[in-house]
């Protein structure tokens, strides 16, 4: 196990040349960044997530009544029992072959049957309330860490000129509101990493986890190997825009129409300035450039960036989403319907098909549409967040 570690820490791969870990060990006159440290993220994320149960049921919720969002889910499929054993045990999305032997079997016309799979889905799915109220956190969190970032950066002078990340290097104490902030971001996505399979489920599960992991190898590779400055400055950058699309899913969930396409409308161009446009001139341009000026070329420089190069390609594959879902808003008057929507509704095609048959019982109609606006990480898309 020793043999394991020591090959795992090797200087040569994670630090410049002629800088050891020795060089990082906190002394009497400073403090500096220690992997233990890290160990704090899991029992913080523990609490943050304890935070946001009782932040959701009585800030949020409370919130959520008064603004009369809608508190139940979708409208629930009529009980049968052959439909039920053919979606719990067979399929969820049953083929035309499949729909038509049951139309038979059953008595039903097609379309109905059709439907009571799409309410059958729909009653699993989060109610308005529940994404209101998840919403409404993230908001608050943004807001929060993205004001401390603010006003800790704005004291710094790696703010404004970006050499200053790498100046006296390896020797740049740990301030206590760096060491805070770092600790509250990786905590936070932890709890993302976990919750997200207990979260509303979104069609860009997969890419949310990928940032999510990129996130948090980032932010441990950055203080472990007292990178912290550079850290800060893309942890604030990725945080602006995410207040804003929180508040335009809020406000979408409240049925304000007006106020979330001009929320999103919003989010669009700062996430595009700040990952499109600031993050590549700014913090890629330091990292790629300046960084290797300042401390030469070492391996770990190289897993770095490329694991923030990694976060610019998520960056483009949003940025073309959101001008999609954009240009849509803009040609049509308002957001597009979101393609993420947590719950179906029926299409124009399907609403035209004529009955061949009337049900053996009546099945109402799915009363439940998904929802428009920026219901998802963004609207008229198939990506979340984030980050």
């Amino acid at each position: 196990m020793a043999g394991i570690l020591a090959w795992f820490w090797n200087e040569r791969f994670w630090l410049p040349h002629n800088v050891t870990w020795a060089d990082l060990q906190s002394t009497e006159e400073a403090a500096f960044p220690q992997a233990e440290d890290l160990y704090l993220a899991f029992p913080l994320a523990f609490c943050i997530f304890m935070i946001r149960l009782l932040f959701e049921r009585f800030i949020a919720k409370p919130c959520a009544l008064g603004l009369k969002v809608q508190a139940n889910g979708p409208q629930k499929a009529q009980p049968n029992a052959i439909l039920e054993k053919v979606f719990t045990a067979i399929t969820k999305h049953p083929d035309e072959k499949r729909l038509e032997g049951l139309s038979k079997q059953l008595d039903w016309d097609v379309r109905s049957i059709q439907r009571w799979f799409r309410q059958r889905r729909n009653q699993e799915k989060p109610s308005t309330l529940r994404k209101f109220c998840e919403s409404m956190w993230r908001f608050t969190f943004y807001l929060y860490i993205f004001t401390y970032g603010v006003r800790f950066l704005k004291k710094t002078p790696w703010l404004w000129n970006t050499r200053q990340c790498w100046s006296g290097y390896p020797y740049q104490p740990l301030m206590p509101d760096l060491h805070y902030y770092y600790i509250v971001e990786l905590s936070f996505y932890w709890s993302l990493m976990f919750s997200q399979f207990i979260d509303v489920k979104r069609k860009d599960f997969g890419i949310m986890f990928t940032h999510h992991i990129v996130a948090v190898t980032l932010i441990t590779f950055s203080y472990v190997t007292n990178l912290t400055r550079v850290g800060t400055l893309i942890l604030c950058l990725h945080d602006v825009a995410d207040i804003v699309l929180e508040a335009a899913k809020m406000a979408n969930y409240c049925k304000c129409q007006k106020l979330s396409d001009l929320l999103f409308l919003t989010f669009a161009v700062v996430f595009i300035v700040s990952r499109l446009g600031i993050y590549p001139l700014w913090i890629l341009n330091t990292t790629l450039f300046e960084l290797y000026e300042a401390l030469g070329n070492f391996p770990a420089l190289w897993v770095f960036n490329v694991l923030l190069i990694v976060l610019q390609i998520l960056h483009c594959l949003w940025s073309y989403l959101i001008i999609k879902a954009a240009y849509k808003a803009i040609s049509k008057g308002k957001v597009a319907k979101d393609s993420r929507s947590d719950v179906e509704s029926s299409s124009d095609e399907e609403e035209t098909v004529p009955r061949s048959k009337a049900p053996h019982s009546a099945v109402a109609t799915n009363g439940t549409s998904g929802a428009n606006g920026t219901n998802g990480y963004l609207t008229g898309a198939t990506c979340s967040e984030e980050h």
